[in-house]
């Protein structure tokens, strides 16, 4: 990070596009960090863009996204808004010649995402996708574990993220199909399934076995309690559960289960168990706990040598911003982060939800069409 700033005689100056939660914590990274600046924000609420302008000493504050980026002279911006505006406010960052880092999911859908992709090729920048939960202390203490050879070869795994009463807002552009792109699959199922096959090595997932089921959402059952701005007076239109079978190159398999609603123990639970030739893990996280409980199960027979780790916090979306930083700072290689792992994700999650619609599996071809979307063929229908 710093010998591109130093060879630009100045720190990098990022923007922040989007003022909720998520925003808030890039605008927070950009602070810590040395190197960047954060020097302007966007977001359409008068009274968060004044507070947070304030908090960070800012006199760039715009409404409009296009403002901020017609001003010139940034070098990067981070996207932190509703998934349906992720593809033209980051296509038109990489225009005017940004780096480009977005909150998940890439786009709400693969042939979006592809949209994104090609334009970081056309502009020569760095295109990234903000996965913090494979930068948990947790997961990432998982990895080390897997890669030193303490389980094997994994080769199956459940993994999941559950919630009681968990819908962000009834009505709000989240349950809208259309801005959404879909429900907990695509918000937070991505997550599930990025760390998931990060754990698995990056296996190429061959086909997609999924259902999706709407019960709660529909009948106003299920909302959190917390608020969620753009209310859009929406229709609930997207799945409160879904359910995948991913069958992956080389053999392996990952379930992955995730919902927004359901009648289970209440809070939040996310985690993986997998199982590996030489030994297993277990990780489950409970109301967002800093560190989750992990244990490795190796041994022969009944002869069980199960440990339990302690795994540090992990530093999330500090560890993100940084990493995209560093990227930034390696003009030879930008070319290798054009968000093509993200256009991967999407391409997984079309498929599932053409699975469901469906009723049955959905292969996916290591091609893609013209227009970027799945190349995929489906049987059993």
């Amino acid at each position: 990070m710093s010998t591109h700033s130093e060879s630009l005689g100045r720190p990098l100056r990022a923007g922040v596009i989007g003022l909720g939660w998520a925003g808030q914590q890039h605008m927070a990274a950009y602070d810590a960090l040395p190197g960047v600046e954060l020097v302007a924000i966007a977001g359409m609420e008068d009274g968060p863009r004044a507070e947070l302008g304030e908090q960070y000493g800012l006199t760039r504050l715009h409404r409009d996204w296009k403002d901020l980026v017609a001003e010139g002279d940034l070098d990067l911006v981070s996207v932190a808004v509703p998934t349906f505006l992720h593809a033209p406010i980051a296509v038109g960052a990489l225009e005017a010649g940004l780096h480009v880092l977005s909150e998940k999911p890439i786009a709400r859908t693969a042939a979006e995402a592809q949209t994104m992709v090609d334009a970081a090729h056309r502009a020569g920048r760095v295109l990234e996708v903000a996965f913090n939960h494979r930068r948990r202390g947790d997961i990432e203490a998982l990895k080390a574990a897997i890669d030193g050879g303490q389980i094997g070869r994994p080769y199956h795994a459940r993994a999941i993220w559950l919630r009681r009463a968990g819908i962000p807002a009834l009505g709000s552009w989240f349950t809208n199909r259309e801005m959404a792109g879909g429900g907990p699959l695509i918000d937070i199922g991505v997550h599930v399934l990025d760390y998931a096959l990060h754990l698995f090595g990056e296996p190429r997932v061959q086909a997609v076995s999924a259902v999706t089921h709407a019960e709660l959402g529909n009948r106003g059952r299920g909302g959190s309690t917390g608020s969620v701005k753009q209310n859009v007076d929406s229709a609930y239109e997207v799945e409160d559960l879904a359910s995948l079978l991913l069958r992956l190159e080389g053999g392996g398999s990952i379930v992955i289960e995730t919902s927004w609603a359901a009648y289970r123990p209440a809070g939040d639970e996310f985690g993986i168990t997998l199982y590996g030739t030489e030994g297993g893990a277990d990780l489950r996280v409970v109301d967002y706990a800093p560190s989750g409980e992990l244990t490795i199960f190796t041994g022969e027979g009944e002869q069980s040598e199960d440990i339990t780790v302690t795994a540090d916090p992990g530093r999330g979306h500090l560890a993100v911003v940084e990493t995209f930083l560093e990227h930034v700072a390696d003009p030879a290689n930008w070319s290798n982060w054009d968000g093509s792992l993200a256009l991967d994700r999407a391409r997984v999650i079309d498929a599932a939800y053409e699975s469901a619609r469906i009723g049955a599996e959905v292969r996916l071809s290591p091609a893609t069409n013209a227009d970027g979307a799945t190349a995929a063929t489906t049987e059993g229908a």
